[in-house]
């Protein structure tokens, strides 16, 4: 899985490895994923070995190895007749999960918790996240959010090492229980994402073949196509298939977006059921597919997408899929769960042998897992050994809310412009300083000569007044390596009290969250999970449930 997101380098056990690890040049870290999503959850557990860049004065580390330790079986989403997740359940899966692992909570060093597509909009998602959270590792997070699902999707599908070796641009498209997630990946760069409500298990069947669960998105297609859906029948036959087939026209749509900027620069795909194609072309696109090269989508489509869609004019050279339907697409799974998988992938099937992708299609590897893979491998950056700790004891801190104050681009810079730019960054967020904890990312890329320093750390002070006045923890973060040099100027020089954790060599945006875990020895690091933290209002649209049901899991144990 060499998909990083930056250099790295191949990596070997040898006699030297232990040492590497008691001299702190090697890191090795235990992680772990969580995917909770629409129709399935697991884990993945995995070791990650960072080997420190360049010489001993870079506070940079990069992944040279990665195992995967422990797979997880796939467990069906457990939920309530109240339409929420099943907590208690979903909680003995995860603690049977670790045992399995023969792991302890304890000994895991950073991971994530996914909660995707419709497990999001549950009105206990939040609390389940936290709570696992807090009962999985000391530094597992809770994260979620469209976008992320398709990054991580991305990663652990394989398509962005796909995409570095082949030197190409590829579009991934991650099919879940509830939603799709696109990322478009150009040399191993992901160029963007988008999301639209098209899953396998938008409607799903209890035991008795009756209609137990209804997703808001399936019925705006029902209403429609005119049919009827109703909790506790037995659908009519066809029903499955029709919904299924405008389901694969919306997606679609949606991926014909993304290659419309371009008159067929690659042949289309012709599917053999077996991740195969040739290089013929077909200028047949499938029932209800406009020709792939107009801007302009159906009502239902503007309706589902969850984010804007793609538009990047980079011609497209191959399409990956991932997600519990890829499983069918590709022929790994023959089981029906009562749901729309199958007939979902047969429709989409049917578009992509008659030349509805944008290019040919190609297997990035993992399917079903990838999101839990990229979760437990793709989140944790290591900020090494040039930063400040005033107190280890004030660490792990969790969901930490990023400020980025926009500075101007160059050396000079006046401590009243930088505490300016400070203000302005946590009004944008809608942030009163002083009440919470955040962590000030930093893009200052000047020459670390003292005065510079010292205006830099000034204009910090200035800025982050409020919050040094309300005894919070001074949190700061650097993209070089000024994260040892800022501290000691705001704590030795400008008579700063409180603590401060001051790191660096982490890659930040506006709108991040992050983690920040315990340092690790001997190496003295630091842990950094950056992810986007995002739970919908309790109160819009959900999921229609019969009240009787037994849960979808004894349905299908």
């Amino acid at each position: 899985m060499h998909d990083d997101d930056f250099e790295h380098e191949h990596y070997t056990y040898g006699d030297a490895t232990e040492q590497a690890l008691t001299t702190g040049e090697l890191v090795r870290l235990v992680t772990v994923g969580i995917d909770v999503g629409s129709s399935t959850s697991h884990l993945m557990f995995s070791q990650l070995y960072l080997k420190r860049q360049g010489d001993l004065l870079s506070s940079r580390y990069v992944v040279v190895l990665r195992e995967v330790v422990h797979r997880s079986p796939i467990l069906l989403t457990p939920y309530t007749p109240d339409n929420n997740i099943d907590a208690n359940k979903l909680a003995d899966f995860v603690h049977r999960s670790y045992r399995e692992a023969g792991i302890k909570p304890k000994e895991v060093d950073s991971g994530a918790i996914i909660l995707t597509g419709e497990a999001v909009k549950r009105e206990n998602a939040r609390s389940i996240a936290e709570g696992l959270a807090g009962e999985s590792g000391k530094f597992v997070c809770a994260t979620a959010g469209h976008n992320l699902e398709a990054v991580l999707a991305a990663h652990g599908s394989g398509a962005v090492a796909l995409s570095r070796e082949l030197h190409q641009t590829l579009l991934n498209i991650d099919i879940g229980g509830g939603t799709t997630k696109l990322a478009l990946i150009h040399d191993g760069d992901i160029l963007e994402t988008a999301a639209v409500n098209v899953g396998g298990r938008l409607v799903a069947l209890d035991a008795e073949g009756r209609i137990a669960r209804i997703e808001p998105s399936a019925r705006e297609v029902a209403a429609e196509l005119g049919l009827e859906l109703e909790l506790g029948t037995i659908p009519e036959p066809g029903v499955f298939e029709k919904l299924s087939a405008r389901l694969a026209e919306v997606l679609m749509e949606v991926v014909a977006l993304a290659g419309s900027s371009h008159e067929h620069d690659h042949p289309h795909a012709h599917y053999d059921g077996h991740g195969h194609h040739d290089a013929g072309h077909s200028e047949h696109h499938g029932p209800g597919i406009r020709s792939g090269h107009s801007h302009d989508t159906a009502p239902l489509t503007e309706r589902l997408m969850l984010t804007p869609a793609l538009h990047s004019h980079r011609a497209i050279q191959a399409v990956t899929f991932s997600g519990g339907v890829s499983e069918y697409l590709y022929e790994r799974e023959e089981r029906s769960f009562g749901d729309l998988a199958r007939p979902l992938s047969d429709a989409i099937r049917r578009h992509i042998a008659a030349g509805g992708l944008p290019a040919p299609l190609a297997q990035a590897g993992e399917r079903i897992r990838a999101t839990v893979i990229g979760a437990s491998q793709f989140t944790v950056q290591v900020s090494g050994n040039t930063i400040h700790i005033s107190r280890p004891k004030v660490l792990p801190l969790h969901n930490l809310q990023v400020i980025y104050p926009r500075l101007p681009r160059r050396e000079e810079i006046e401590p009243e412009l930088i505490a300016r730019a400070i203000h302005r960054a946590h009004e944008r967020l809608d942030l009163v300083p002083g009440r919470q904890v955040v962590a000030l990312a930093v893009g200052w890329n000047g020459t670390p000569r003292y005065q510079l320093l010292r205006n830099l750390a000034s204009g910090i002070m200035q800025g982050m007044k409020d919050s040094l006045d309300a005894g919070l923890p001074l949190i700061t973060v650097f993209n070089n390596d000024f994260g040892n040099l800022i501290g000691d100027i705001l704590r030795g020089d400008l008579g700063v009290t409180n603590d401060v954790i001051s790191v660096d060599g982490i890659e930040l945006n506006e709108f991040d969250f992050i983690d920040i875990g315990e340092i690790l020895r001997p190496a003295q690091a630091v842990p950094v999970v950056v992810k986007s933290l995002v739970f919908p209002a309790v109160g819009g649209p959900r999921a229609e449930v019969l009240a009787e049901q037994d849960d979808l899991l004894a349905a299908h144990s």
